[in-house]
């Protein structure tokens, strides 16, 4: 990617924890600003920053179906107006996201994956990573979402953040890849009352899983989660899932420090 020496942390910050997934288009600003000033001091590492939707993209991704293929019969004006609604409320939530970022002293640089990826049926099919290594060699913070993109097959289409996470991991090789939840981790079934966090993400603990349910989620819930940072894994990065509620936890993990969560650690390349 380039002659830097300093360490490459991609860090995803979830849409439960940056908005609030059961009301319409409601920000968290407290917790943004505090996120976005964790991010800020987190030491000598490289960033990109990526984050989800939340309350501004999943409800209207689900109303026009936009993570699954087109109905039969349905009419293309139908889901290209759905797909211009979506990608225009996902904006909004990002210009609060670059305005926190910039706040906090970081060097933020927009990066819309729609322009430089496509999808085949809701799967990436084509991704340039270059804006990403661009903004980095230029001493700058690449800052992307998940996002509605072109599909060859069904018109237009859901490309996550934790799918772009997964494809940076392949291609720039970071250190690790940290994704900021509402929730401590992934957790084990009930057990007298009691779901305590898995710690190793492994391919049986991904099976076990199923999709989150409730809140609208058009990414695959938790299970999604697990699947990707297992993808990471394998690429050879370690991958996390922390609280972004608890103070210090993602500037502990940026930094390579211990923090309590579910992991899924790198396998060799």
């Amino acid at each position: 990617m380039g002659p830097s020496t300093r360490p490459l942390v991609v860090v995803k910050l979830g849409g439960s924890v940056i908005t609030r997934k059961k009301e319409v288009e409601r920000l968290r600003p407290k917790v943004v600003d505090r996120l976005a000033h964790e991010l800020a001091r987190a030491g000598d590492a490289q960033l990109v920053v990526l984050h989800g939707a939340g309350s501004f993209g999943h409800p209207g991704a689900r109303r026009f179906g936009l993570a699954r293929a087109p109905e039969t019969g349905g009419s293309p004006d139908h889901r290209a107006r759905g797909a211009a609604i979506v990608a225009s409320e996902v904006r909004r939530l990002h210009v609060l996201v670059l305005r926190a970022l910039v706040h906090a002293g970081i060097s933020a640089a927009s990066v819309p994956v729609a322009t430089h990826a496509r999808n085949r049926s809701g799967r990436l099919a084509a991704f340039d990573e270059s804006p990403f290594v661009d903004a980095l060699l230029r001493g700058m913070v690449p800052v992307s979402f998940g996002d509605v993109v072109p599909d060859d097959e069904w018109g237009s289409s859901i490309l996550s953040a934790d799918t772009i996470a997964t494809v940076l991991a392949a291609r720039l090789h970071p250190q690790r890849v940290v994704f900021v939840s509402d929730v401590v981790g992934i957790l084990e079934r009930p057990t007298g009352g009691k779901r305590p966090v898995i710690a190793e993400v492994t391919d049986a603990v991904v099976a076990a899983l199923r999709p989150a349910s409730g809140a609208p989620d058009v990414t695959g819930g938790i299970r999604g989660k697990a699947e990707a940072m297992r993808a990471i894994a394998r690429a050879g990065t370690d991958a996390g899932l922390i609280s972004g509620l608890t103070d210090g936890a993602l500037q502990r993990a940026i930094r390579g420090e211990a923090v309590y969560g579910s992991w899924a650690h790198a396998e060799a390349r």
